[in-house]
Parts: C-alpha cells; sequence; structure tokens
C-alpha cells in the first residue's frame, strides 16, 4: 500500500470514529485525562461540505441555492466548531445563517417554520456528555439523518480538505419563533379566561443544568404568568458546574426534587443539555422518570388516542405495560435502545395505518406524532403543563392521571463485560443459550422481544421482570431487573448465574 492510500485509509478510519448511531460525537477539547480531541473546527468543516453536498444531492437544488441553519448548546467548544462549520457550509456554496445559542429541537423547527424554511440545519451538542465533548446533528425536511446518511457524510468529509473563507452567515433568532409557538400552544391547550396569562396560579421550577433549556422559564412560563420561583442552573455553563445536565443522573433528579419542595411548586421540570429530553417532579416529591414519564404522557394523550399504540424501548416494566393496557385501553409495542429506533417504528405502524401517537425511552426521548415525530423536551413539557392546569381547573391534581400505576420496589442494572475480538458472536450465543436454558426451565420469556432475551416472574417466590441484551457497539451486556418486594431482585441474580454458567468470557 502506498503512503498516499495509507494516509487516506487512516483519515477516513479517524473520522468514522466520530460516528455515534445518527449523531456525530467526539472530545472536542482536552480536559479529561487519557480523552484525546479527534473533534476539531477542521472536523467540522469539512463535515460541512459534505453536508452541503449531502443536502443538494437530496433535494435535486444546486448547492448555491440551499439555506441552512446552524446552532449551538452552552458547550464551551460550541462556538469554535460553529465557525469551523459555516465556514465549510459556506465554501460548499450554501447560505448560512446563525441561529446562536439554541435547542436542539428548535433547530428542526426552521426546517418548518414558515419564518424560516431552511432546506436543512445542524446543531452542535454532544447532549448530556461532559464538557470536552461535543458533537453534530443534522436535520432536513425529513426530520433528523439516519445512520446510513451519517454514514454517507463522513465517508465523504474525509476525502475532503479543510477550506478557510470569510463568513456571511445570517444572524437569525429563532429561539424566540420556537418560544413563541410554544406559548400558543399552552394557551390554546389551557383555554384560560385570560388568554395571555393561562398559567397563572400555577408554580413551576425548571432545572436547565446551566445548558440550553433556560428560555423555557422566562420566555415561556413566566411569560404565561406562571411563578418560576426556585427555578435554577437557568444560566448557561458549559463547564456544568452544579449537576450533569441529565434527567436520568440521580443527583440531576434529586437536585430538583429539593427545589420543588423547598419552594411548594405545583410541578418541577427538568431538560438535558440540549432539551431534547425531560422529566418532571410533583409537589409532592414523586420523580417522573423513566417508566412514569412514559405513563404520564400517554396518559395525558390517551383520551385523543383511543386504542393507539404507544412505543417504548426494551427496558420498560410489566408495571408500565399493566397500566398502558389495562387502565388506560392502550397498546404497548416495546422495541429497541435508541431514540431513532423507537422514532422510527413509530412512523413505520402510522404509515401502515396503525395509530401510534408516541415513542419514548425511559431516558426522556419522547417524540409525538401530531410533533413531527420530534424528540422535544419542551413540547413534552408543554403537555405536562395544559394537563395540570386543566386538571387544576377541576380541582385535580397531576399525579392524578398516574395513580394506579404500581409501584416499584428494587430496579437495578449490571453492565457486564465481554472478553475478546469476536464479542458479538460470542454475545448472541450467550442470549441464544440463555433463551433455551430459561425455556427448558419453564420460565415465561417474552414471545416478541424485539432485543434481549427478557423474562417476567409472577409467583409467589419471584414477581418482577429481568431483560438480558447485548450492546450495539461496546463489548457490554447490560441485565435489568425490576422487583416487586425485597428479595426478589436477589433470586433473579441466583437464576441468572445458573443460566449464564459457564460462560468464562462473560464477567459477572
Amino acid at each position: 500500500m502506498s503512503d498516499r492510500n495509507k494516509k487516506a485509509g487512516e483519515l477516513m478510519e479517524n473520522m468514522m470514529r466520530l460516528q455515534n448511531g445518527s449523531d456525530i460525537r467526539g472530545v472536542a477539547c482536552e480536559g479529561i485525562e487519557g480523552e484525546n480531541v479527534n473533534l476539531t473546527p477542521a472536523h467540522a468543516n469539512v463535515i460541512g461540505q459534505s453536508f452541503a453536498n449531502w443536502l443538494a444531492k437530496k433535494t435535486g437544488k444546486p448547492v448555491r441555492e440551499l439555506r441552512i441553519g446552524v446552532g449551538i448548546d452552552s458547550r464551551i467548544t460550541g462556538p469554535a466548531l460553529m465557525e469551523g462549520l459555516l465556514m465549510g457550509l459556506e465554501a460548499a456554496g450554501a447560505h448560512t445563517y446563525n441561529c446562536g445559542l439554541v435547542s436542539t429541537p428548535s433547530m428542526f423547527m426552521t426546517v418548518v417554520y414558515p419564518e424560516f424554511r431552511f432546506d436543512g440545519s445542524v446543531m452542535i451538542t454532544a447532549s448530556h456528555l461532559p464538557f470536552n465533548r461535543n458533537g453534530l446533528k443534522f436535520f432536513d425536511a425529513d426530520g433528523g439523518l439516519e445512520h446510513d446518511d451519517i454514514t454517507e457524510l463522513l465517508k465523504t468529509a474525509s476525502t475532503l480538505t479543510e477550506e478557510k473563507k470569510e463568513i456571511h452567515a445570517e444572524q437569525v433568532n429563532s429561539i424566540s419563533v420556537y418560544a413563541e409557538n410554544l406559548r400558543k400552544k399552552i394557551t390554546d391547550g389551557v383555554n384560560a379566561t385570560d388568554r395571555e396569562h393561562p398559567l397563572t396560579g400555577l408554580k413551576v421550577v425548571v432545572d436547565a443544568g446551566n445548558g440550553a433549556g433556560g428560555f423555557f422559564a422566562n420566555d415561556v412560563l413566566a411569560t404565561l404568568g406562571a411563578d418560576i420561583t426556585g427555578s435554577q442552573f437557568l444560566t448557561p455553563d458549559g463547564m456544568f458546574p452544579n449537576h450533569i445536565p441529565n434527567p436520568e443522573n440521580k443527583q440531576a433528579m434529586e437536585m430538583i426534587r429539593t427545589a420543588v419542595l423547598e419552594n411548594h411548586a405545583d410541578l418541577g421540570i427538568i431538560f438535558d443539555t440540549d432539551v431534547d429530553r425531560m422529566s418532571a417532579v410533583l409537589d409532592d416529591g414523586s420523580e417522573i422518570n423513566r417508566d412514569a414519564i412514559i405513563a404520564m404522557i400517554s396518559a395525558i394523550l390517551a383520551k385523543d388516542y383511543p386504542g393507539g399504540t404507544i412505543i417504548t424501548d426494551s427496558v420498560t416494566s410489566d408495571r408500565l405495560t399493566e397500566f398502558l393496557e389495562t387502565e388506560l385501553g392502550l397498546k404497548q409495542l416495546r422495541f429497541k435502545r435508541g431514540y431513532k429506533n423507537v422514532i422510527n417504528k413509530c412512523k413505520e405502524l402510522n404509515a401502515a395505518g396503525i395509530l401510534s401517537p408516541l415513542a419514548m425511552e425511559t431516558s426522556g426521548h419522547g417524540a409525538l406524532s401530531e410533533n413531527y415525530y420530534l424528540d422535544d423536551g419542551c413540547y413534552l413539557a408543554v403537555k405536562l403543563l395544559i394537563a395540570a392546569a386543566n386538571a387544576a381547573k377541576e380541582g385535580r391534581k397531576l399525579n392524578s392521571y398516574i395513580e394506579k400505576l404500581k409501584k416499584g420496589f428494587d430496579e437495578r442494572e449490571f453492565r457486564m463485560k465481554l472478553l475478546g475480538d469476536d464479542f458479538t458472536e460470542y454475545g448472541k450465543n450467550v442470549l441464544k443459550v440463555f433463551e433455551e436454558r430459561a425455556l427448558a426451565m419453564g420460565l415465561d420469556v417474552a414471545p416478541n422481544s424485539y432485543e434481549g432475551v427478557r423474562i417476567s416472574f409472577n409467583t409467589e417466590e419471584i414477581r418482577g421482570w429481568l431483560l438480558l441484551r447485548l450492546s450495539l457497539h461496546d463489548p457490554i451486556m447490560p441485565l435489568n431487573l425490576e422487583g416487586m418486594r425485597e428479595g426478589d431482585c436477589e433470586k433473579m441474580l441466583k437464576l441468572v448465574d445458573q443460566l449464564l454458567d459457564g460462560f468464562d468470557r462473560l464477567i459477572h
């Protein structure tokens, strides 16, 4: 192999390492030992060129006619990556628009809103990851780009060279248009006498985690009359000094819970960094996340979508299934993990004529068919607020929507390591034997599991469920368990030891 071909191969390999499913993510600055920078403004430059050419090919428009918006969250590397990206887009010939500090969902909406109607948009974010990480999410009229689209973008980008030029991006305030549309949604949904202040009397604490979601407290809630006393970490700070901006993080949830109780709020809302996920806390301190947030949004939607199918990820509980199907009269399709997986399945069902209003993961990613199948934390919060305001008018509380959702007792997750280079094949064999042994023992194995092997227990001896699955990209086999009583998880773990006996390359 010539030196030129070898170098080209290394460039391709390094570029492809930036792919993370349907996003691009990498280390964008120094600061954490052992993590070397692999996503720079130069990378953003060639990726921008590649995206402009990809979009021209898809739309059938000349690149010079394309209009592309770019936004960032609060990460410290955002401005530099934006500069590189804008240079690349403009070097390819596209017209560019600087949307500034925004949320990921609002960047998709710049493709939809008549005020903009961009041909495409790019959000620079790495969601809840540490301060040294960053990444890019891409949108066009069909929504977020798919895994194969990102692969194509990166392959093309690896063949290009950085192009330096003066940036002529037009500054636009797209987040204000997005906030205005959220306010209108609340006003129409609450139908209050005072249409300018439909949230008067409602006390809501917002925790933005120093990400991009602070605008929701100030420009949506307060403007509509809500009392936002106690709201915290609204100021953008890419070092995230207070807590990890992640609704799945226990410390983050405890901080919003404390704020709700100390300020006697009716509701607490917490976002991740780029505001495509959210969870909530009720006035009594109950955390509405994981199964509970799916149950809550489903209960709010149930009357408008009778008999609809809710798409969830694979790690939801049997309690949730019972609530959705028995209490709400809905159906559940428990699918694969990954927000694009559940969203695409929701689209697929609706296209086939099967009513499916919601695709939602336990992580807080929730996409509604009525909202462009967009995973949008603010839109979920809007649905909660409308429900809370309308319930208050009827003398009810928001928790009435999920009062029949049974409580779990003990949830656990173990991430077992797989040794060896052929870990994927080995892991598949583990799952095959695990299922065969479980069936031979007479255990209740789910017949339609789309991801891993799921076993349910509903006997006097054990009540709960477990799921063993294989990570798509890493040498890991996650094991999730939920026991309904004290000691149930320990009993399930003893069974797991029997079912996995002899697999010496699985460290558990």
